[in-house]
């Protein structure tokens, strides 16, 4: 094929490719125009997950009639005029290319009247192409665009995009992302007729985090505010104690563009060194203001990236902030102590009183070992062992019938987190959060043969979610309601709830709804009947005792016990093992006594 030129149609949708990728981009490009253009008010109207309709309405400067058909046009933009601008770019947007790319790809009407004009003015434009011309219109200072059927001409482009509640949660999260850079713009954004985001513009940013996180966790966020000759941090970032799975609630912003770094994410938890649990993660909302030429922003089809003319010097800023906020305001934790060794059994085990061990030392008879054929029929799977086969385990450990594990006798605990337990056949180390997973989700499932008992709550409790996150609960409740929680929607990103299983009764129902969601990867889409299972498996991780919790003898006791009974105890449910085994046999070659035999 010779080479030859592009018509423009097919260079518009090729630049719209790498600018355009899901209706979240759309809005990104149109809210970063708004923002540009100094709107106090913006109103973003979505239908369909953005693929009927996306409508931006704001009350900014506005774009004269006469301009109306340049700013459709590609590379044409009031934001740059020298090649030098390009070092010291104040604007979101620049390239002057985000127009155009969406109108490539949609049927597209933008609508606008300049401040000071007495008469607005309206263009529409189909798969690149304008439609009639420039129409006089009675408008409102400011600017109206409105993209409707989004990419209906590159069919391909839609079978690539992700599930309509997929593509609703992104642009939550982006909505909520540029109504923390700017508490000052009011924001509102509603998704099929529902409100999902609106936030009161009145230039308080713990106000824009109690609309996203709700009053208790906006209160006790932790305000950074710190500089340097040429960088400044501000924002706020919370306390050890409030903590989620995922990364995703770490949000940056440079000079007002939310930004994904993987070094100033870095710089933030190196802050946090030995005060969060490993896996845990803090919400951040933090902003650095440095000197235009110091940032270059035209690193990135999207501008989701930056790179700083000084790295090194932005890493210690943020690090040295965060650690500055956290040790000013971070309180000393109250010791709680164990229950005394009378105590019934702990409640969180399903109460009664602890059953008294099975043996006493020496916990087994001596045996006849089985000969090989039996044990070929008739040992189960060995548990994780230290310098041992699995010949010599299964001569000399008698075991339960089938996955079951040995009967075993605790004797403590090591580093508050694993339970140090003696066996027929030698040492047992049990890491207790993973044990208590796999004690709580075996009676969450055995419960699922019938009913699960409900347990209703004396006064209901309203647990506030970000928006994306209220979106993925929502779509869990009809599973919520098998399982024993009455959760019904209250508001905006607001829920109330009003029963939880009765075997998690003494948890917070706040910490189990939020289990249900933060941990969820973004495009995770589990088959329908392993969903509720995954749905159990998570809540159970939130609410499972912790590593580092101190429990008493009877507490340990009641564990061990309550793993005997499950069918199979040597994993959690995330497939972690609960368990590892020293035998006797490596004790004796460890301390020489084999080659005195």
């Amino acid at each position: 094929m010779p080479i030859h030129p592009l018509p423009p149609e097919l260079i518009s949708q090729i630049a719209a490719g790498e600018v355009v990728e899901r209706p979240a981009s759309v809005v990104k490009e149109l809210l970063e125009n708004s923002l540009d253009a100094e709107a106090t008010a913006i109103t973003i109207t979505v239908r369909g997950a953005g693929k009927t309709l996306i409508e931006v309405a704001d009350n900014g400067h506005g774009i004269p009639a006469e301009e109306l058909p340049l700013a459709v046009a590609r590379h044409a933009t009031s934001k740059l005029q020298t090649a030098e601008d390009l070092f010291r770019i104040r604007t979101l947007g620049f390239r002057g290319e985000a127009l155009a790319s969406i109108a490539s790809v949609s049927r597209f009407t933008i609508t606008s009247c300049a401040r000071g004009a007495s008469m607005g003015a309206r263009l529409r434009v189909e798969g690149g192409r304008v439609i009639g011309g420039v129409e006089p219109v009675g408008a409102p200072t400011g600017t109206t665009v409105r993209v409707e059927d989004l990419f209906y001409n590159v069919p391909a482009r839609r079978k690539f995009l992700k599930s309509d509640a997929t593509e609703k949660r992104r642009i939550d999260a982006l909505v909520t992302r540029y109504a923390l850079a700017y508490p000052h713009v009011r924001f509102r954004l509603t998704q099929d007729g529902k409100l999902s985001l609106q936030t009161a513009g009145n230039g308080e940013r713990r106000d824009v985090l109690a609309a996203l996180y709700g009053a208790e966790i906006a209160r006790r966020m932790l305000q950074v505010e710190d500089s340097t000759p040429e960088i400044r941090i501000s924002g706020f970032i919370s306390p050890p104690d409030i903590t989620r799975g995922r990364r995703s609630e770490i949000i940056f912003f440079v000079n007002g563009r939310p930004v994904q770094d993987s070094t100033l994410s870095a710089a933030l938890l190196r802050a946090y060194h030995t005060l969060l649990m490993v896996g845990r993660y803090p919400i951040a909302v933090l902003f650095i203001q440095l000197p235009p030429e110091d940032v270059d922003v035209n690193v990135h089809p999207t501008k989701a990236e930056v790179r700083f003319r000084n790295p090194d010097a932005v890493f210690r800023a943020v690090q040295h902030a965060a650690r500055r906020a956290l040790l000013a305001y971070t309180p000393i934790p109250d010791l709680e102590l164990p229950p005394a060794p009378e105590a019934p059994r702990p409640e969180w085990l399903g109460g009664g009183q602890p059953t008294q061990p099975r043996w006493e030392s020496p916990p087994f008879p001596q045996t006849q070992a089985p000969n090989a054929g039996e044990r070929a029929s008739a040992a189960p799977q060995p548990l994780p062992q230290t310098g041992t086969t699995t010949e010599q385990s299964a001569e000399r450990q008698p075991m339960l019938s089938g996955s079951k594990i040995p009967l075993l006798r605790p004797i403590g605990q090591i580093a508050a987190t694993y339970i140090v337990a003696e066996g027929p056949d030698g040492l047992y180390l049990i890491d207790q959060h993973a044990a208590h997973e796999r004690v709580l989700f075996e009676k969450l499932m055995a419960q699922r043969e019938s009913s699960v008992a409900s347990q209703a709550l004396l006064e209901p409790v309203t647990v506030h979610l970000p928006p994306q996150q209220a979106r993925m609960l929502e779509e869990q409740l009809p599973y919520l309601e098998r399982w024993g929680f009455e959760v019904e929607p209250f508001g905006p990103g607001t829920f109330r709830v009003r029963a939880v299983p009765a075997i998690l009764a003494k948890y917070s129902p706040s910490e189990a709804l939020r289990a249900l969601v933060e941990d969820f990867e973004e495009d995770e889409t589990p088959l329908q009947g392993e969903i509720e299972a995954r749905i159990i498996a998570r809540v159970c991780k939130r609410l499972a005792v912790k590593g580092g919790q101190v429990l008493s003898p009877q507490e340990q006791e009641a564990l061990i016990r309550d793993l005997e009974a499950c069918q199979n105890p040597r994993s959690c449910p995330h497939g972690r093992p609960t368990m590892i085994h020293i035998s006797v046999a490596t004790l004796e070659k460890q301390f020489g006594r084999l080659g005195a035999k």
